[in-house]
């Protein structure tokens, strides 16, 4: 079984290696020759537990090779799959372009029956527009070759990813025809068989959706709940007691109601802004999205808001620590991370600022030069007149409050996420300030 994946970004990397640690014979491919040779010689991209090493002895075992050749990628595999990171049009949505040319070369390329699975998060028909054009392009070959088109949208969460992908909540796989279908679950056999996981199978429109309202379900209850931690501040309710009141619900469960200073990443604002658009596109306005991306970008301007209200107008000249830069913990990835928002406003307002992050902050170096990137949180502190926290990595969880306290100028704590106790920190003199309390 031959397995080509098309991109060495965040799911194409995940993917093809968890794949080949399944055994399966795979050649990730990218035209980008220097991310090529970087991961031939095992320097990997993206921070992801587990995966340098997974890569490595896949490679080694000569089950994951990596190459920049587009067309050998696609000649003489079972499956090629479309993992290309989303591109964004002119409009803010997310570009087709790519996943048709992918489409147009497999057709060019492919001697015997083969898959073109999309794993990529695309707009409702893209697979109907790739299957066409698959088919116009043998048909200007003179071939007669059988294919098949299948959407297989990914559900990976970065920091959990390799688990993700081998211990699934479901596998959504979108075919049209008897042969797709027994294709596909030949190659997901080996995951279905050490768990009792669903695979659910459907048309490939129907997999397309699934999807975009799995992510704008999970991003419209962290809005929410952001929603109503921000009335319990004014009428003087615990947002923590609620979340915890509400997620006993058996009807509503406690992930993604931890209230805090809103969400990042690519999938949810992404996934949000191109399915309000495909709704607008068929004539109908998602309102509820459209307050949810509303919601969550007012969101991350709450810490700055605390502070503001903490010192007054006037920040110039405050020395601010931030703890945690990443869209969340156990990734280097800040896509449209809360720190990003933060950060700005922090530097329109003439702050100077110390940050910290485990893994992301050479990231943060390229767009802010003028940041101080810290050694640890409490080298962050040092001199500070506030410490925000952003991001909940796990060493942030238990600091020592009161090496923190001798370090800092003013002690003042916002905690964007409500890991603190407020009684502890309060007793070793600081100020502190959460989100819904």
């Amino acid at each position: 079984m031959k397995v080509a994946i098309i991109g060495t970004g965040y799911v194409g990397l995940v993917s093809a290696t968890c794949f080949a640690e399944l055994g399966v014979d795979v050649t990730c491919v990218d035209t980008d020759a220097q991310q090529i040779n970087r991961l031939v010689y095992g320097s990997i991209p993206i921070y992801e537990p587990g995966l340098e090493a997974m890569v490595t002895r896949n490679v080694n075992d000569k089950r994951l090779r990596f190459d920049n050749d587009l067309m050998a990628g696609f000649r003489g595999q079972d499956y090629v799959f479309c993992a290309l990171d989303s591109k964004l049009d002119s409009d803010g949505a997310t570009d087709i372009h790519p996943v048709e040319d992918l489409a147009r070369m497999f057709g060019e390329c492919i001697d015997s029956y083969a898959v073109f699975v999309i794993k990529s998060t695309v707009p409702v028909g893209t697979a109907h527009r790739a299957h066409d054009i698959i088919a116009a392009t043998l048909a200007a070959r003179g071939v007669d070759i059988d294919f098949d088109i299948a959407s297989n949208p990914d559900f990976l969460t970065e920091g959990n990813a390799i688990k993700d992908f081998m211990k699934p909540d479901r596998i959504v796989l979108g075919v049209e025809s008897k042969r797709g279908r027994e294709a596909m679950h030949k190659l997901y056999r080996t995951i279905l068989l050490h768990s009792n996981r669903q695979i659910i199978t459907t048309d490939t429109r129907t997999a397309e959706m699934i999807k975009y309202a799995a992510t704008s379900m999970l991003a419209t209850r962290v809005s929410f709940m952001n929603e109503i931690a921000n009335l319990c501040e004014r009428v003087g309710a615990d947002a923590n007691v609620v979340r915890h009141g509400v997620g006993t619900d058996s009807r509503i469960g406690p992930k993604y109601i931890f209230p805090g200073c809103g969400y990042g990443g690519t999938l949810f604002p992404q996934d949000i802004k191109d399915l309000i658009k495909i709704a607008g596109d068929n004539d109908f306005d998602m309102e509820v999205l459209r307050a949810v991306d509303s919601v969550n970008t007012r969101q991350k301007r709450i810490l700055f808001e605390k502070l503001v209200r903490h010192y007054g107008d006037d920040l110039k000249g405050k020395t601010v620590a931030v703890w945690g830069l990443s869209f969340k913990p156990e990734t280097d990835d800040m896509s449209a991370s809360p720190a990003i928002d933060t950060l700005e406003l922090l530097t329109g307002a003439g702050c100077d600022i110390r940050v910290y992050d485990p893994v992301a902050m050479n990231t943060a170096k390229r767009q802010w030069n003028k940041i101080v990137c810290a050694g640890s949180i409490y080298d962050a502190v040092e001199g500070a007149d506030a410490v925000l926290l952003v991001t909940e990595w796990r060493q942030f969880y238990l600091p020592d409050w009161k090496r923190i306290h001798s370090l800092m100028r003013t002690p003042v704590v916002i905690d964007g996420r409500n890991i603190y106790d407020r009684a502890e920190v309060e007793s070793e003199g600081f100020t502190y300030y959460c989100i819904g309390r």
